[in-house]
């Protein structure tokens, strides 16, 4: 019964580590013409989320007292990525309209760590500083996250929320965003 375990044992050590290995395996382009001999081993990264980028976002606003405000911005930042592990930074500016407190403007700069969770998806952690650019002047420290995700070799789609503490006049306010960035 104990070899009957052993070889058992061995079996599924080596199923595991066989299926680990296939996964592994080198993709391979032609370098020549078909029926001469040469190949080039490939390595697909996946996307390179490092570097600068650009892009235009939607949302809402809502302030603490006030109705919901819509917004449309655009966005700038840089990235540098260390094997799975991001950092960024970011500066955004935002119309505002509506909500019973007239047009004005929002413009941030942000701060961003993440973890690349796959090859085309990035989680992050963000914080930094928010400014009211209409009335009544307001500034607010920043605090939040998101999920960006590659669509092509230069295009992603971004879901971001911020929460926003205020450190001068006016209220706490939350910002949802859904946004598309072209990196250059």
């Amino acid at each position: 019964m104990r070899i009957v375990k052993t070889v058992l044992l061995a079996a599924l050590l080596g199923g595991a580590t066989g299926g680990t290995a296939l996964g592994a395996d080198v993709t391979v382009l032609a370098t020549s013409a078909p029926g001469v001999p040469g190949e080039m081993a490939v390595h697909d990264g996946g996307f390179d989320w490092s570097g600068f980028y650009a892009g235009i976002y939607g949302g809402v606003q809502q302030e603490a007292g006030a109705d919901t405000r819509l917004g449309l911005g655009i966005q700038a930042g840089v990235n540098a990525q260390f094997d799975f592990y991001l950092v960024g930074a970011e500066v955004a500016v935002h119309g505002l309209t509506g909500g019973g407190v007239g047009d004005g403007g929002y413009g941030q700069l942000l701060g961003r760590a993440g973890l690349v969770v796959s090859d085309d998806v990035l989680v992050y952690a963000a914080g930094g500083y928010g400014l009211n650019l209409g009335t009544p002047a307001q500034d607010a420290a920043l605090l939040g996250g998101g999920v960006e995700i590659s669509l092509t070799d230069s295009l992603s789609l971004d879901a971001q929320y911020l929460h926003g503490v205020p450190l001068s006049g006016g209220n706490a306010n939350n910002q949802f965003t859904l946004g598309a960035n072209f990196h250059f």
